[in-house]
């Protein structure tokens, strides 16, 4: 199988194969956070969620060892707080040190985990009251591609080859829905409604549900791909997945990354980023086109944000109507004037509504970079 290709669907669970700690021992750190992982995902955590959970966790539980600290009772405030110094401390290979992301995702379960040893009376007090996340540094924002940018990206796609043609449905489809990697890579051909032109986003971030407008240009090349691509790609007919790679297997989503990265690279805009881009860019042409933050919040799949006090569930026709009428890659066509939306229910504040979307989405960009 060529390397980055995996059969996502069919893989199973990712397992770790190093054990770390004492396995055997019942009241042990690794059999605390065995129980606590069950529990995780008795609740309905899910799959990616659990296995960054475990990692995490499992760092931790190497470096306590290494120090003697083999039981969750003997773990203390001042054993967190050493740990969080040691992480800021710490170099990769590269002698970069880890950003403030990457410390956040290690601590975050931590904290988890004992709040539950706590509640579940497994420990006496929870360490990890106190303990602080490292507060996220304002900096200038992620590289963006502006319209011309992206169309230079996507006509690199060379559309006369089956991988080409992929490639550019699949890029094309990213930029008008700014859909995450993880979503791309799972969806099914039956997410897909030609006749509504819309695409049904299967458990996303928080295993959520969402129906957004896929827009007349992305459509037009998934088509295309359907048509003249995938039946060539496919060797298993039972599977539904959408895009596949050429063994006929679902695509890895850091592969994806990587992929559509060499794209950005290729067309020497000076810019890098990967799927992630497109998100960024998708939300952020969106803005500039006038787009209320909360229709951008029902295509991103985002929660209410902190900034934002009237986020309102959107009805798919008016949010098709603001895609259309503010996104540059939205239709075939060109646009005419006839789309009009109703601004009436804009929310106040904008500016900072604004500035609170782009932010999560670096936050998001950072979680993935370090996963």
């Amino acid at each position: 199988m060529r390397a980055g290709v995996q059969p996502f669907r069919t893989r199973g669970k990712r397992q770790f194969n190093s054990p770390v700690g004492d396995p055997r021992d019942a009241r042990g750190l690794t059999a605390a956070m065995r129980r606590f992982i069950d529990y995780r995902t008795m609740i309905g955590s899910t799959e990616s969620g659990l296995w960054s959970m475990e990692r995490y966790l499992r760092d931790f539980i190497v470096w306590a060892d290494a120090r003697a600290v083999t039981h969750p009772e003997h773990v203390t405030q001042a054993v967190l707080e050493r740990y969080q110094r040691w992480l800021h401390h710490y170099r990769k290979k590269d002698g970069a040190p880890l950003s403030v992301a990457s410390r956040r995702s290690k601590i975050t379960p931590l904290k988890s985990f004992f709040k539950w040893l706590t509640k579940t009376g497994q420990i006496p007090a929870n360490p990890a009251s106190e303990i602080e996340l490292p507060k996220a540094i304002r900096r200038l924002p992620r590289h963006v591609l502006s319209v011309d940018e992206t169309e230079r990206v996507l006509a690199l796609a060379d559309t006369a080859s089956l991988i080409g043609l992929r490639d550019r449905a699949m890029m094309e489809v990213l930029y008008a829905t700014g859909m995450r990697r993880m979503e791309i890579a799972k969806l099914e051909i039956g997410d897909i409604d030609a006749d509504k032109c819309v695409v049904l986003i299967r458990e996303g971030k928080g295993r959520k549900d969402r129906l957004i407008p896929l827009g007349e240009r992305a459509l037009h090349w998934v088509q295309e791909y359907l048509d003249k691509s995938r039946p060539l790609l496919a060797w298993n007919q039972q599977d539904s997945t959408l895009f596949l790679g050429q063994e006929g297997m679902a695509l890895s989503p850091t592969w994806l990354s990587t992929h559509v990265a060499s794209y950005v690279k290729r067309a020497e805009l000076g810019k890098h980023g990967g799927c992630h881009l497109f998100r960024h860019t998708m939300a952020t042409l969106m803005l500039e086109g006038g787009a209320d933050i909360r229709f951008i919040q029902a295509m991103l799949g985002h929660a209410e944000l902190s900034t934002t006090q009237i986020y309102a569930q959107v009805a798919i026709r008016q949010l098709q109507l603001v895609h259309a009428s503010t996104h540059p890659g939205a239709l075939r066509r060109v646009r005419g004037d006839q789309m009009t939306v109703d601004g009436s229910t804009s929310q106040p504040d904008a500016e900072n509504a604004a500035d609170a979307l782009l932010a999560a989405l670096d936050a998001e960009a950072d979680e993935e970079d370090a996963c």
